[in-house]
């Protein structure tokens, strides 16, 4: 397994080049960037600004592992509004246009959202509504993926929506692509299952994988804490993952890197990586 980290888990005002400076020194492989309104890499990007990020990547020496985004939160795939579907569509859009053009393969997408409660005021769309409308999303967004040689990753994440292992399976199955798949996130699954249950289920439809630490006392997004420090069963993941030979990116998503690490932030990154070691080598084959 290849060993990334997300651009979440960095202070937000900090330039790139920063960042990915730091996550090289804390020995990791690869980055994991987003797509924003106004960052880097964004709806706006030309041809030319991919290139320039592209190249700040390879200075690093760091390779650009994925594309995620957050700008779903304010564009639920499976809202009732046809606006809001359609600027879904165009941030998927720009996903894959962008992640092609910096020779990544995998985005990772919320197909839609039932109810989001860390998001004040936001729609609550019927289940068998959001079902359909996200499936018709994913689906139709699926061979522009496929001939730009770039997967939709479908991530379980806190959005009432594809609860279990078998649900979102059956949904990526339903979507007929080879060019959709699983962003599997171990964190986000505690507070109503098992990663290594998820893992199992999914199998080879795992095409990313995030890694956070959760403490289920807790029950917020609050509970969301370093690596280690939570009630993630690491030894039953990793057992999960060697056992559908998994074999490509993890990304560390600190989340959020601000106010706990508020005065030296640099320490969640070194501290990211030596716990990321520890759980990859956990049940690892002996070297001798």
């Amino acid at each position: 397994m290849k060993k990334s980290i997300s651009v979440w888990s960095f202070p937000f005002d900090w330039e790139l080049d920063r960042k990915l400076a730091l996550a090289r020194d804390a020995g990791f492989a690869g980055f994991e960037i987003d797509l924003t309104e106004d960052g880097p890499v964004s709806l706006k990007s030309t041809d030319g600004d991919l290139a320039a990020v592209r190249r700040q990547f390879d200075a690093a020496g760091l390779v650009p592992s994925g594309l995620a985004t957050g700008l779903y939160w304010g564009a639920n795939a499976a809202s009732a509004d046809p606006s809001v579907r359609a600027k879904a569509e165009a941030i998927l859009r720009a996903q894959i246009r962008c992640a092609r053009a910096l020779g990544i393969d995998a985005v990772l997408v919320v197909p839609g959202a039932v109810g989001v409660d860390f998001i004040p005021g936001a729609e609550i769309v019927p289940y068998a509504d959001a079902y359909d409308r996200a499936l018709d999303f994913i689906r139709r967004l699926a061979p522009v993926a496929e001939a730009a040689g770039v997967t939709i990753c479908v991530e379980n994440v806190w959005n009432k929506f594809l609860l279990s292992p078998l649900e979102m399976r059956a949904f990526i199955d339903a979507a007929g692509s080879r060019a959709v798949a699983a962003y599997f996130d171990a964190g986000n699954a505690l507070l109503t299952g098992y990663p290594e249950h998820w893992i199992t289920a999914l199998g080879a439809r795992i095409r990313r994988v995030h890694f956070k630490d959760f403490r289920r006392a807790v029950a917020t997004v609050d509970g969301f804490c370093d690596l280690l420090s939570g009630d993630v069963d690491w030894p039953a993941v990793m057992r999960a993952l060697r056992a559908i030979r998994y074999d490509r990116w993890v990304a560390a998503e600190m989340i959020p890197p601000v106010p706990f690490y508020k005065h030296c932030p640099e320490v969640l990154i070194h501290n990211t990586s030596r716990a990321l070691d520890a759980i990859l080598a956990l049940g690892a084959p002996s070297k001798s």
